[in-house]
């Protein structure tokens, strides 16, 4: 069963963390060079792979006893908004061009340019914590795949025009308050316990 409340919270804190994200930027690159359909393919593919194993680490953790993953959560997810609030300007990776525009190619590029910017980046260890935290696996991973593609298309398709209309820091802000609040909140229930 899938839990709409938990789908759409995972979904509005990885979409915020993911925006300012270098891959957003990658994204916004390949999909300005290429076929935007062939770019998405492969970077959604690639997004599906990072939050299984994001959300298979996760259920991992909720082995541990309640109280502990609460604490290890919530000091990641405070680490996560000190990375934000800490990081300084996204600059434009260079992406490899590939030798032609076939589906093949550039989906191939797409897949694994995210494939390794994404291993072990914020968001995968958010969608970590999102699945230990709420022990809810298809509903955490729905939200987090359903994020991570929201802003790959956004990123290839009007990336742009959205960060002209809204400013790179307050999207970083407003993504590190709330993973400062489910920080507090979760070394609460730790301390609770």
């Amino acid at each position: 069963m899938i839990s709409i409340s938990v789908t759409a919270l995972v979904f509005g804190v990885v979409f915020l963390a993911e925006l300012p994200d270098k891959t957003a930027l990658a994204g916004l690159v390949l999909g300005t060079r290429y076929r935007a359909s062939y770019v998405f393919a492969g970077v959604a593919a690639a997004f599906a792979v990072h939050v299984a194993l994001a959300v298979a680490a996760g259920s991992v953790l909720t082995l541990l006893p309640q109280q502990l993953v609460h604490a290890l959560t919530g000091v990641l997810f405070l680490g996560g908004a000190a990375v934000l609030l800490l990081k300084k300007g996204g600059d434009e990776e260079e992406v490899r061009r590939p030798e032609n525009q076939s589906f093949w190619k550039v989906s191939g590029a797409g897949f694994m340019l995210i494939l390794v910017a994404e291993f072990g980046d914020l968001t995968q260890i958010m969608t970590a914590n999102l699945a230990a935290r709420y022990d809810d696996p298809l509903s955490v991973g729905l939200g987090a795949v359903l994020a991570l593609w929201a802003v790959a298309g956004l990123g290839i398709v009007g990336g742009r025009a959205l960060m002209k209309r809204v400013p790179l820091e307050l999207i970083t802000k407003v993504a590190a308050v709330l993973m400062l609040g489910l920080g507090v909140w979760s070394l609460w229930e730790a301390v609770r316990g």
